[in-house]
């Protein structure tokens, strides 16, 4: 069935220089067709690392527009190639490539048209070196989110998601932020439009090279997160309309 579909993953990069290659020599190119990185306008040598390595799908971006941003151009490349199934993988190896085969034969198969890789499944993130901080902010705002939103996901948080043409073409992503609230704003648009989510079982690695966010701007995403969550109850209810979910 895989050999049917256009597998393309997509690097929303950002000062990866130093884990890029690790992560790009994980990638089952007996499956994938293609690579697209974005650099977020990084002061590494992200592009000139991407480059050695053969990509031949660079963006960069001329300022660093964010994180919602990068995964924009991300998708709307991956479409314009015509994707059948786009993997975002981040580039800093905090996420096994390793799993790419199981998410693509869920989507591939018609089982789900999105996955997300869990770090809280079969606890990855105690394993993975999750701060302890993050861990009880994952818990805290994810039992908020599966009240209000319906749903009964592990976690909303995790950056190793995979999505049909079809998903992506079903929402308007472009709309959502450009920062990190971005993924939240995604997923309660998918559950909008009836798409249903599966999880897997990831493990995850934090170390000084893995892209993270400090305290001040993880409250600020958690802040984000509750109002997305209550925005989108509210427009459930037909309480209110909010065109972010149109």
């Amino acid at each position: 069935m895989l050999k049917n579909k256009k597998i393309i993953i997509v690097l929303p990069a950002y000062n990866a220089a130093s884990t890029l290659k690790k992560t790009y020599n994980e990638i089952p190119f007996d499956i994938v067709d293609d690579v697209v990185l974005v650099d977020d306008y990084s002061y590494d040598n992200t592009v000139q690392v991407a480059a050695d390595l053969g990509i031949k799908h660079i963006i960069k971006h001329d300022n660093n527009k964010g994180y919602g941003a990068n995964q924009k151009s991300c998708y709307a490349k991956a479409l314009a190639l015509d994707a059948d199934i786009v993997i975002m993988l981040h580039p800093d190896y905090q996420y096994t490539p390793k799993l790419i085969h199981a998410m693509s034969s869920i989507i591939a198969n018609n089982v789900y048209p999105v996955v997300i890789g869990s770090r809280i499944l079969g606890n990855g993130a105690f394993k993975g070196g999750m701060p302890l901080y993050k861990y009880i902010a994952n818990r805290f705002l994810t039992l908020f989110q599966n009240i209000l939103i319906g749903e009964k996901l592990s976690e909303y948080h995790s950056g190793y998601r995979a999505f049909s043409r079809d998903a992506l073409l079903g929402i308007n992503y472009e709309g959502n932020s450009d920062d990190f609230i971005f993924d939240n704003q995604m997923l309660c648009q998918l559950f909008n439009k009836g798409f249903e989510v599966a999880e897997i079982t990831c493990p995850t690695r934090y170390t000084h090279e893995s892209s993270s966010i400090n305290f001040k701007r993880s409250f600020i995403y958690g802040i984000g997160v509750i109002k997305t969550s209550i925005l989108y109850f509210l427009h459930q209810k037909k309480i209110i309309s909010v065109a972010l979910f149109q």
